[in-house]
C-alpha cells in the first residue's frame, strides 16, 4: 500500500500496474465520457451502423424492445434494438453480432423481457448469435456492460441496453419520451458510459471473445483489422492519446482462480489520494472499501471523501436490504470522521415527486490524477463475486500529465455540473480553489446535491443480519448448483431427474386422490380435528405431540389456516399460537427439504408458470419475499415451501421469513377463533364485544396489508 509520503508524488511509481490492479494498459487515441443513456444509445447506434465485421454486446440485461433513439430516428433504421440489429445484419451478410446476456433472468422475471420473447426476437438472422451466460457461481451475475464494434470502438460503463434506462442530462420530470416499451413512464435515470478506440478497444475485443468462449464453449469469429473509422461523429473526445487500464472482477469458479483487479484498484486509489476522493455509485455496501476509507479518515489531515448515491434503492425490498447495508457503512464512516471530511449526497431535482435522481453510475476519481468508470458497484459482490469491467486513466508524472489531469478534472466537473446545474468550467475552478465539499455549498441552487444521512431502523437491523445474505463476497461451491445453473458435466444425470419428478408427481397425485375420493376429506374437517386435538390435551408430552401432529398434517397439504384455527380453539391464544408457530415453521423446514432434494428443474416442470414466477420472486427477494408470500395467499403453504427449497434460498433466511411473516397472522387468528369459540359456548356481552373487536382488527389488518403490498408491487415494477 502507498505511504503518505509517496501518494501522487511525481517520483512515485504509477498507481496502475498490470497484474496487480488491472489486466492490461493499452493506448487509446480518443476517450470520451457519455453521460446518461441518451448520449450512449445515440453513440452506440452510430457505431453499430458503421460495423463491418463484428459487434459484441456483453450485458447484465438487454431488452430487444429498447428504443435507442426515442422520437423519430433519422437514419432510416428501426428504433428498437432488436429490430435495429437485424436490419443492419440484413444489409451486411458478412457481419456477425454476438449478444451475451446474464442467464439468471428467472430472478428478475418481473422486471425483464420474458425469456421466450428473447429467444424469438434475438434469433431471426443467421448472423446473430445470442446466448445466456450461465458460467458463474450460484447467486453471482455476469455484470459487465461492454459493447465492441469491429475491435476498433468500445463502450464500457454502467449502462445496459434495456428498459427504463434512457434519459437526458436535464432529467426533466415531464419528459414524455421517458417511458418503457409498454408506454409506462418511469422516473429520471442517471448513468455513465465511456467510449474509446485504438489498442484499448482491441483489448476489450479480446476480453469479449474470451467471455463468449467461456460462456458458450465455442469461439467467436477472429478479429479482423479495421480499415474504417467507426467513431460516433457526435462524440467529442474528452482526452486524446491516453493510456487506458482495463480492470476486471471474475469470481473463483469451475477450477479457475478469481480475478480481483477492481477491488485492488479501489484500495490503491483510496490509499493514494492527497486532496479528495469522488465517488458516484449506485451501491455503497462494501466492508472492504469502508475499512479502507475509515483508515484514511482517521488520519490527521485526511482527504475529502464525496459519495453521490441514490436517495432510495430500487423498490422497497432493495431499499430494505442494500439500503440497510449502505446505512451501516455510512454510519461507520461518520463515526470515524472527526475532521468532517466525509459526506454522502443525492442529486436533488426540482419538480420530482421524491426529489432525488436515481443514480446508477459507477465512477470515481482520485484528485486530478486518476479517473475510473465501469460496471463495478462499491459492493462486496462487485469486488469479488460478479464479473465486472472497469476502465481507468492515470495522469503521468510532471508536465507530461497536465493534459490528462485537465481532462480528469473536466470529466468530474461535467458530472458535478449536471447535479449542481452549473457549467463545467465553473465547477473546475471552484473545486480547484475550495475543494469538493465546499463546491457543493457554494454552487447550491434549485438543482443541487442534498446531504444524506441514511440510518438503519432497529427492525431492519434485526432482519439484515450481515452482508452475506444480500451482498455476498465469495462464491458458493459448485455442488450447490441446481441443474439449470451448472455446467453440463456437473448436472444431475437425466435418470435421477426423472425419478425425482416421477416420485413427486406420484406423491401429489396420491394425496389429491386421498383427499377427494376417500373418507379423508370427511375426517380432516374442523369438527373432527377439534375432537382429535382435545383428546391430545390429556396425553403425556402434549406440546411435542401437538407440534408433531401439526407438522404431519401441514406436510400432507391439509390447509394450514384450518390447523391454526384448531390449535387456537383447543389450546387457547397463548399455547395455540406457540404450537402453531413452532409446528408451521418445522413443517415448512420439512417440505423445504423436499424442494432442495427434487431440485428447481423438477419443480419448474411439474408446477408450471405461476409457481415459476413465485420461485423467481422468492429467489430474488430473500427473507422479505418469504414474509410477503406468507402474508398473501399466492400459493398453498406446502407448495411455497417446496418452491423455496428448489429456489435455493438459504434455510436460515427461509425460516426467518416464515416466522416473521406468519407469526402476526397466527396470533391474530388463534386469538380470534378462541374468542369465537368462547362466544359460541358462553354468549355474553363481553365475549361478543371482544369477538367484534378482533374481527375489526382482522379486517383492518387485511385492508392495510392489501394497500401496502399494492404500493410495494408498484415500486417493484418501477
Amino acid at each position: 500500500m502507498l505511504t503518505p509520503e509517496t501518494r501522487s508524488s511525481p517520483s512515485a511509481r504509477p498507481l496502475l500496474q498490470p497484474g496487480r490492479n488491472c489486466w492490461r494498459i493499452e493506448r487509446s487515441s480518443r476517450f470520451g465520457l457519455l453521460i446518461d443513456a441518451d448520449a450512449y444509445f445515440t453513440a452506440v447506434r452510430s457505431a453499430i451502423l458503421q460495423a463491418r465485421h463484428s459487434v459484441f454486446i456483453l450485458s447484465w440485461d438487454i431488452d430487444s424492445r429498447t428504443v435507442l433513439a426515442p422520437g423519430s430516428p433519422d437514419d432510416g433504421y428501426p428504433a428498437a434494438i432488436g429490430d435495429f440489429l437485424h436490419a443492419v445484419l440484413a444489409e451486411r451478410p458478412q457481419l456477425r453480432i454476438y449478444v451475451l446476456n446474464w442467464d439468471f433472468a428467472m430472478l428478475y422475471a418481473l422486471e425483464r423481457e420474458l425469456l421466450p420473447a428473447y429467444r424469438t426476437s434475438w434469433r431471426r438472422h443467421r448472423g446473430m448469435a445470442f446466448h445466456m451466460d450461465s458460467r458463474h457461481p450460484v447467486g453471482a451475475s455476469h455484470h459487465q456492460k461492454v459493447v465492441v464494434v469491429d475491435d476498433s470502438i468500445a463502450f464500457v460503463g454502467g449502462l445496459d441496453i434495456t428498459k427504463c434506462r434512457w434519459d437526458t442530462p436535464e432529467h426533466a420530470s415531464d419528459n414524455a419520451l421517458r417511458c418503457d416499451a409498454d408506454g409506462v413512464p418511469y422516473g429520471p435515470f442517471h448513468d455513465v458510459q465511456a467510449v474509446l478506440d485504438g489498442e484499448a478497444a482491441a483489448a476489450l475485443g479480446e476480453l469479449a471473445r474470451a467471455r463468449w468462449t467461456r460462456a458458450t464453449g465455442h469461439a467467436a469469429a477472429p478479429s479482423v483489422p479495421s480499415v474504417h473509422d467507426a467513431w460516433p461523429a457526435a462524440v467529442e473526445p474528452d482526452v486524446r492519446n491516453v493510456d487506458v487500464a482495463i480492470a476486471r472482477t471474475e469470481p473463483t469458479f469451475d477450477g479457475a482462480s478469481g480475478v480481483f483487479e477492481v477491488r485492488q484498484l479501489y484500495l490503491d486509489a483510496i490509499a493514494s489520494a492527497r486532496r479528495h476522493l469522488f465517488f458516484e455509485n449506485q451501491y455503497f455496501t462494501s466492508d472492504t472499501l469502508c475499512n479502507a476509507l475509515s483508515e484514511r479518515l482517521r488520519e490527521e489531515d485526511p482527504p475529502e471523501i464525496m459519495v453521490i448515491s441514490p436517495k432510495n434503492q430500487s423498490g422497497w425490498l432493495e431499499q430494505a436490504t442494500m439500503g440497510a447495508l449502505r446505512a451501516r457503512v455510512h454510519q461507520r464512516l461518520k463515526a470515524t470522521d472527526d475532521s468532517r471530511r466525509y459526506r454522502m449526497y443525492c442529486p436533488y431535482l426540482p419538480g420530482l415527486a421524491d426529489g432525488c435522481l436515481n443514480v446508477h453510475s459507477k465512477v470515481f476519481t482520485v484528485d486530478d490524477e486518476l479517473f475510473c468508470v465501469g460496471s463495478a458497484n462499491m459492493s462486496n459482490r462487485s469486488m469479488a463475486f460478479d464479473t465486472e469491467c472497469n476502465l481507468a486513466l492515470e495522469a503521468p508524472p510532471g508536465e507530461a500529465g497536465d493534459t490528462v489531469r485537465a481532462a480528469i478534472a473536466r470529466m468530474r466537473a461535467r458530472l458535478l455540473g449536471e447535479h449542481l446545474g452549473a457549467a463545467p468550467d465553473v465547477v473546475v475552478e471552484t473545486v480547484r480553489e475550495h475543494g469538493l465539499l465546499r463546491t457543493v455549498d457554494l454552487l447550491r441552487n434549485e438543482r443541487r446535491l442534498e446531504t444524506m444521512d441514511p440510518a438503519i431502523t432497529p427492525e431492519m437491523e434485526m432482519l439484515t443480519v450481515d452482508n452475506v445474505v444480500f451482498d455476498p463476497e465469495r462464491p458458493i461451491t459448485p455442488d450447490e448448483l441446481v441443474a439449470q445453473f451448472v455446467p453440463k458435466d456437473a448436472r444431475k444425470p437425466v435418470p435421477q431427474r426423472l425419478i425425482g419428478l416421477g416420485l413427486l408427481a406420484l406423491a401429489l397425485v396420491l394425496l389429491t386422490v386421498a383427499w377427494r375420493a376417500t373418507p379423508l376429506r370427511d375426517t380432516m374437517n374442523l369438527a373432527s380435528m377439534i375432537g382429535m386435538a382435545e383428546r391430545l390435551q390429556y396425553l403425556p408430552f402434549t406440546p411435542a405431540i401437538a407440534i408433531a401432529s401439526f407438522m404431519l398434517a401441514a406436510s400432507l397439504m391439509v390447509p394450514v389456516t384450518l390447523l391454526i384455527a384448531v390449535t387456537g380453539i383447543v389450546f387457547g391464544p397463548f399455547y395455540g399460537a406457540l404450537y402453531a408457530i413452532v409446528g408451521s415453521t418445522l413443517s415448512a423446514a420439512l417440505t423445504y427439504g423436499l424442494g432442495v432434494w427434487v431440485g428447481r428443474e423438477t419443480v419448474r416442470d411439474l408446477l408450471g408458470a405461476r409457481i415459476n414466477r413465485l420461485s423467481r420472486r422468492i429467489a430474488k427477494r430473500g427473507v422479505l419475499a418469504v414474509m410477503v408470500v406468507r402474508v398473501l395467499p399466492v400459493a398453498p403453504f406446502a407448495v411455497v415451501n417446496v418452491v423455496a427449497g428448489a429456489s435455493h434460498i438459504r434455510l436460515r433466511d427461509f425460516l426467518i421469513g416464515t416466522v416473521l411473516g406468519m407469526a402476526p397472522g397466527i396470533v391474530l387468528t388463534v386469538t380470534f377463533v378462541h374468542h369465537l369459540a368462547e362466544a359460541a359456548r358462553r354468549p355474553t356481552a363481553g365475549t361478543i364485544a371482544v369477538l367484534v373487536l378482533m374481527g375489526v382488527v382482522l379486517i383492518a389488518s387485511a385492508l392495510g396489508l392489501q394497500k401496502l403490498f399494492a404500493r410495494r408491487e408498484a415500486a417493484w415494477k418501477n
